[in-house]
């Protein structure tokens, strides 16, 4: 696969079967990975990767949390400005529009587009799941480091044939996710991200793009 497919080829995929994803492909990935690109080399993630008992054990307590309705943990950092401006408010209703509408879950059924969002820590049935985290201290430029990290992991998964969904929603259990990782006090959870092959019985449209003119200026010489 070269990279044009695997970036074309790329989405967030929200439904995955059980085959196990092997470690060496998963160490082969996260090698390959440590070579995106970090102002100064600095290298600001911190990946912790769950497979078997303790990942079932970290869905566990999150589908508990869920299903006995308790609150989300307080946020560590927003997620989006209260205020979404033009387009972007209007790209994110666009998802949202074509997320639920290909589960038939209308706008105004608010309990059932939560039980669908509920399926996100069971990480949408996959078999294996990263957790990216970055340290407090560290600023915007290494969290765009991050990004292209987690970019590199995903292009990298397509090129393995396996498929990824990265979820900012694991933000929202911190608590519970530090609970089974144990990560330093000095660590933030970015965002937790599914890994394995997809279950193409499983209907997710992928999402459209803007077009190039709307994004991206050209000034010619």
């Amino acid at each position: 696969m070269d990279i044009y497919e695997a970036v074309t080829s790329r989405r967030a995929v929200r439904g995955f079967t059980d085959q196990q994803v092997p470690r060496e492909t998963l160490e082969r990935v996260l090698s390959a990975a440590a070579w995106s690109p970090s102002a100064s080399n600095l290298q600001p993630w911190h990946a912790y990767v769950l497979t078997g008992a303790p990942l079932a054990e970290l869905k566990k307590r999150a589908g508990e949390r869920v299903a006995s309705g308790d609150p989300w943990d307080e946020a560590e950092y927003v997620q989006y400005p209260p205020d979404l401006k033009s387009p972007y408010c209007e790209r994110r209703s666009a998802f949202g529009e074509q997320r639920y509408g290909a589960l038939g879950i209308p706008r105004e059924d608010i309990e059932a587009r939560q039980r669908a969002a509920s399926a996100n820590w069971d990480c949408f049935g996959a078999p294996a799941a990263l957790f990216c985290y970055i340290d407090r201290d560290l600023g915007p430029a290494q969290w765009s480091d991050v990004g292209m990290y987690l970019q590199t992991v995903m292009l990298l998964l397509r090129a393995e044939g396996l498929h990824s969904c990265a979820q900012m929603a694991w933000a929202k259990y911190h608590k519970t996710v530090a609970e089974v990782l144990s990560p330093p006090d000095e660590l933030l959870l970015f965002c937790g991200m599914s890994i394995g092959y997809e279950d193409l019985t499983v209907s997710d449209p992928r999402t459209g793009r803007a077009p190039l003119a709307e994004t991206v200026t050209f000034v010619d010489g």
